[in-house]
């Protein structure tokens, strides 16, 4: 199956709600930066709570940020998802592996450690809408929802889960619960939704017993009147890295710097840390740069 998200509104229109599916592109980050147990499942939670984050945005274009700065072994997280679908991250250190927490599971918390959790919304025109919250438990999924809750002034139940085996990710994914402006005052429903949420026993055992996301939103939102939205939207992981870029970025560096790269390496190595892609610059390529930044000094003057 596809990684996939899906929305759905309930007790008429009180309440928000999106599910996705992302084994696919947190096996596919596991691949690209070589991670451990606990760092797939760091990066699995922050990039699904970024899709599921992107998914309220409306304009074309709009991306969410989201930075996880810890004093724990992992080194921090970093992601960028967009309102597209798209999504692409990586940990500071994809190495680390710690012994399982106290309940047997994936210790992220232990791994992220204390710190702060910013987050960055950009809908494509003017400035973009910065927050930064401290961190509740470093699982990710507390710190998303205290952040919506603090920042965005939102009631959230957030639901994330990665479950790696041997193999690779064999399920991974989230669910997203919030109350509106319109519901907010309405304490029993409040209630009643946190008690639903508290119950679930995570969500990657939810896709483990078969359960579908249609059939999840059924499950916890079928008697407050669900309506799912007739979209199913495509995830995937996505870098816009390219050559040109990395020859625009070493083009930054001025002309002597360029030419100490063509004397001392015969050219110049560029890895993408968001996606892992390599990139080499020959000597050549290098030396053209020179000539380019030459001709528009002297069109300058």
């Amino acid at each position: 199956m596809a990684d996939q998200l899906i929305r759905a509104t309930a007790a008429d229109g009180g309440i928000r709600a999106v599910g996705a599916i992302t084994t696919r592109i947190t096996e596919e980050a596991r691949q690209r930066h070589q991670m451990s147990y606990v760092a797939t499942a760091a990066l699995g939670r922050t990039m699904t709570a970024g899709l599921l984050m992107a998914s309220s945005m409306k304009r074309t274009g709009s991306r969410v940020n989201i930075r996880v700065k810890g004093d724990g072994p992992l080194g921090g997280i970093l992601i960028d998802a967009g309102l597209d679908g798209t999504v692409r991250g990586y940990v500071g250190n994809p190495a680390v592996e710690l012994p399982p927490n106290a309940q047997g599971k994936l210790d992220v918390g232990g791994a992220v450690g204390d710190g702060f959790l910013y987050v960055v919304r950009d809908i494509g025109y003017g400035y973009p809408y910065s927050s930064t919250v401290e961190l509740v438990s470093g699982e990710i999924g507390d710190d998303v929802a205290h952040y919506l809750v603090t920042s965005e002034q939102t009631p959230s139940a957030l639901v994330l889960g990665v479950f790696v085996e041997p193999s690779g990710v064999t399920q991974a994914g989230g669910l997203l619960v919030q109350v509106l402006p319109k519901a907010a005052r309405d304490e029993a429903l409040i209630e009643t939704l946190e008690s639903r949420v508290a119950a679930l026993s995570g969500f990657t055992p939810l896709l483990q017993a078969g359960k579908s996301l249609t059939e999840i939103f059924q499950d916890l939102l079928g008697d407050m009147g669900v309506s799912l939205f007739s979209e199913t939207q495509i995830l995937r992981f996505h870098c816009a890295c390219s050559f040109d870029r990395v020859l625009g970025a070493l083009k930054m560096l001025g002309e002597e710097e360029l030419q100490d790269m063509i004397i001392k390496d015969d050219g110049a190595e560029a890895t993408c840390d968001f996606c892992g892609t390599v990139y080499q610059a020959s000597s050549d390529h290098l030396a053209q740069l020179i000539v380019d930044l030459q001709a528009e000094s002297s069109a300058t003057r």
